[in-house]
């Protein structure tokens, strides 16, 4: 496709692999502040298909104008994440966003434990959100509450993990891919893995290669999309 057929307003799906550190949000805003600039306008709708934390890189669908219309069809599709577990400790968040609050011994641990504990997770299991998540609670996002030091209560949801595949060639960190439903928090299933590995567990490391029908391989990064804007 060249670059001079993009049609912004009408719609555009746009598939961008996210930068650690940028939040969802964070892309969108560029994305149309550049859009903006470059065809005059005032304001034009763009939106993503499925947040994806700061710390997690990857693949971010993006709709603009007429397509955005789509976005909830295309966060209903199955996820695949690749990642890495630290087994033997966890965090408040799940994930590097706070400090290691509790150490535990992973001595007992063999590979056929860790084969076993992720199997055991394929199919349907109930789930809780990190309490350091955009839930909103009472009108408030969790993350706001937990931040603040207050208690914040979330509800479980069943979701659906098809694959949990996993590499321990240098445990304790667990080298994963996961497919899975909307909705699927890997922090909550890397803490849930090491809870049944009586170990604990944190996520260090996130990336989302696919969803539905796109994948990352496919993707630009924020600044091949600015200057294809740019340069219309």
């Amino acid at each position: 496709m060249s670059e001079n057929t993009f049609d912004f307003v009408k719609g555009e799906l746009m598939l961008v692999d996210k930068p650690l550190h940028w939040t969802s949000f964070d892309v969108v805003k560029k994305l149309r502040w550049h859009i903006r600039k470059k065809l005059g306008l005032k304001k034009i709708k763009v939106g993503h298909a499925g947040t994806l934390d700061p710390l997690a890189t990857g693949l971010l669908v993006i709709c603009t104008g007429k397509m955005t219309k789509e976005i909830n069809g295309f966060m209903s599709e199955d996820k695949t994440y690749t990642g890495t577990i630290r087994v033997g400790s966890t965090t408040p968040s799940f994930d590097l966003e706070t400090e290691i609050d509790e150490t535990f011994d992973v001595s007992h641990i063999t590979p056929e434990i860790l084969n076993d504990v992720a199997n055991s997770f394929v199919g349907g299991y109930e789930q809780f959100p990190p309490i350091f998540s955009a839930k909103k609670v009472d009108g408030k996002r969790a993350y706001e509450s937990a931040r603040a030091g207050e208690e914040v209560k979330l509800e479980s949801r069943v979701v659906n993990i098809t694959k949990f595949d996993i590499d321990i060639v240098d445990f304790p960190d667990v080298s994963f891919e996961v497919e899975c439903s909307k909705g699927t928090y890997i922090r909550s299933l890397a803490h849930d893995f090491g809870k049944k590995l009586k170990s604990g567990g944190h996520l260090t490391k996130l990336r989302r290669t696919k969803s539905g029908e796109f994948s990352v391989d496919k993707a630009l990064s924020v600044e091949q999309w600015i200057a294809i804007i740019d340069g219309m």
